[in-house]
């Protein structure tokens, strides 16, 4: 059951009503979030040289200011940030930002820079496994057996050996001896972990936490995050990258908010690539009644996974996926540089093609030129605008292979998308979900907009639909 909200009468902006409750609307309940990855799109150095950047965080603020003045992006989802020694996961010092971006002030500025347009800031708490020059680890390198944080880590084995030629082995992540697993049931490692987080809030006024690796963290060490996030700021969020599973395991009242939405980015791209809507309807109704009121964190692609031209059949469909992103129950989500259609596939085992260094003079005329970015720009509006796009009930409206309606409904008003993945002109017909005077295609002046023929009679509606083709429609 969704919750339905009466913005900005009844209740008051900003309150949900359901069945004589009420409920306030937090932040990222309605937020739109970009995410940068800042070692790569600020050109750094791949192993850390401890020299700087000149003007990355002149760099990283231009980014966020575009993200909200062109896209509508209300909160910024910023990567890897402390010091590491390669790619930003390798934690070297939680409360050092890493030298080849600039300082801990520089950092500051950004998030003060950030509030100050309305953004919200998000930083990755890489909690599970640290770099091999974390102080505590090289204390285990030095003493061995007799190290004063060797139960800061998981199997530590003094009979074992590495390909470090460390005299011992040790647990990790995913395999890679680089990550060195560390131990969240021991208690300090669980007070070093809050105090890095308070540390956080007081010197940086960030938002809130993206875990890494939250489905390998221990559930008892989230619950104590969950607790010290609602001590250290008011609706503090955090979300947890989850890849597959029971999501509301992990995204519940005593431990995190959301969790990224893996299932559906899979169902996304390869819903499209094999005519498939029922594959995206279907995860969306599983979800919904695993997770009920969870916001999701919503997304098409990221730093991991490469980006969406390179592995859909039909780019013409990046145009349905954004649809889905910002229109289904969620909160919608941007990696940097997809707003223009930028390619990047993984090379010799390598993550850094989707992490690459853009610069936005390149993309100067693109909300003119570019579809993609029409797209997008469109979409940060009628998001902004339009309460039904995230308050609204979702209720499926048709459903075939190749084609897909479905309606946010609010106060009498909806918001209908309607997708069609076909290489054939089609037709949708199915009731409306509320009465229209009018009807409106939001998306008419995108770049590359094709015309969609709307007729109501009977309290039905036909849609003509262009092969390949989506759009959203205003019902009021």
């Amino acid at each position: 059951m969704l919750y339905y909200p009466y913005p900005p009468h009844g209740a008051g902006a900003g309150t949900l009503v359901r069945m004589g409750e009420t409920k306030t609307m937090a932040w990222y309940d309605n937020a739109v979030f970009y995410h940068i990855y800042p070692l790569g799109l600020c050109g750094c150095a791949h192993e850390n040289d401890g020299q700087p950047t000149p003007g990355a965080f002149e760099k990283l603020n231009a980014w966020a200011e575009h993200a909200y003045k062109d896209l509508g992006c209300t909160a910024i989802y910023i990567g890897p940030l402390f010091e590491s020694g390669s790619h930003g996961y390798d934690t070297i010092d939680y409360r050092l930002v890493d030298r080849r971006l600039g300082t801990n002030e520089e950092f500051k500025q950004f998030v003060a820079n950030c509030h100050a347009r309305g953004q919200k800031v998000i930083v990755d708490g890489v909690f599970n496994h640290v770099g091999r020059d974390f102080f505590a680890f090289q204390d285990l390198k030095s003493n061995r057996e007799n190290a004063r944080y060797k139960d800061w880590f998981c199997d530590v084995n003094f009979w074992g050996n590495n390909e470090y030629n460390d005299g011992f082995s040790y647990g990790n992540w995913g395999g890679y001896n680089l990550l060195v697993k560390l131990n969240q049931r021991n208690p300090e490692v669980q007070q070093y972990h809050y105090d890095t987080v308070r540390f956080w809030v007081e010197q940086f006024d960030i938002d809130g936490i993206r875990l890494d690796a939250a489905d390998v963290l221990d559930f008892d060490f989230m619950r104590g995050l969950r607790r010290l996030a609602n001590e250290v700021k008011p609706e503090f969020w955090l979300m947890g990258e989850v890849i597959h599973g029971d999501y509301s395991r992990w995204a519940n009242p005593e431990m995190l908010h959301s969790v990224t939405n893996y299932e559906l980015h899979k169902g996304l791209w390869s819903g499209h690539n094999d005519h498939n809507y029922f594959e995206i309807a279907h995860t969306m109704r599983r979800l919904q009644g695993l997770c009920h009121d969870t916001r999701l964190y919503l997304f098409s692609d990221n730093h991991d996974v490469e980006r969406l031209p390179n592995k859909l059949r039909n780019k013409e469909h990046i145009r349905h996926i954004a649809i889905l992103v910002y229109s289904l129950w969620g909160i919608p989500s941007i990696y940097y540089g997809s707003e223009f259609g930028i390619e990047g596939k993984k090379e010799w085992g390598s993550d850094w093609p989707l992490r690459p260094c853009l610069e936005l003079s390149d993309y100067a005329d693109a909300e003119r030129t570019n579809p993609v970015t029409s797209v997008y720009k469109v979409l940060g509006k009628c998001k902004a605008e339009l309460p039904e796009m995230t308050y609204g009930e979702v209720k499926e409206l048709q459903l075939t292979t190749q084609c897909y309606a479905f309606a946010r409904v609010l106060d009498g008003k909806a918001v209908v998308a309607v997708l069609n993945n076909g290489d054939t002109p089609a037709q949708l017909e199915f009731q409306l979900p509320v009465e229209a005077a009018k009807v409106t295609d939001l998306m008419a002046d995108t770049v590359g907009a094709q015309e969609v023929l709307v007729s109501t009679e009977w309290n039905r509606m036909k849609v003509q639909l262009p092969s390949n083709y989506a759009t959203l429609l205003r019902l009021e």
